[in-house]
């Protein structure tokens, strides 16, 4: 089982005051993307939204998410990204 710390990102989401959310998962954890997406939207004003295509790390963000006007992108799977750390 893996920890989701979906407390975390819900608390994230609220200070954030995010409207629309998208969910990037890895493949082996997409199948319990309908999870993470019912408790979002249970415990948020936001709708949350799931990537199913590919990720590629901390870098790739999926193109055209100003379509469904996506205020925060949420990733899991990848390490942290560090400014400055090349």
């Amino acid at each position: 089982m893996y920890n989701l710390e979906l407390d975390k990102i819900i608390s994230e989401i609220k200070k954030k005051k995010s409207k629309s959310v998208l969910i990037q998962l890895p493949d082996g954890m997409k199948q319990k993307s309908n999870l993470v997406v019912d408790k979002i939207e249970k415990n948020t004003p936001a709708k949350a939204y799931i990537w199913f295509g590919g990720t590629f790390g901390s870098c790739d963000i999926p193109l055209n998410t100003d379509l469904l006007k996506i205020d925060l992108i949420i990733q899991w799977g990848h390490n942290r990204f560090n400014k400055g750390a090349w």
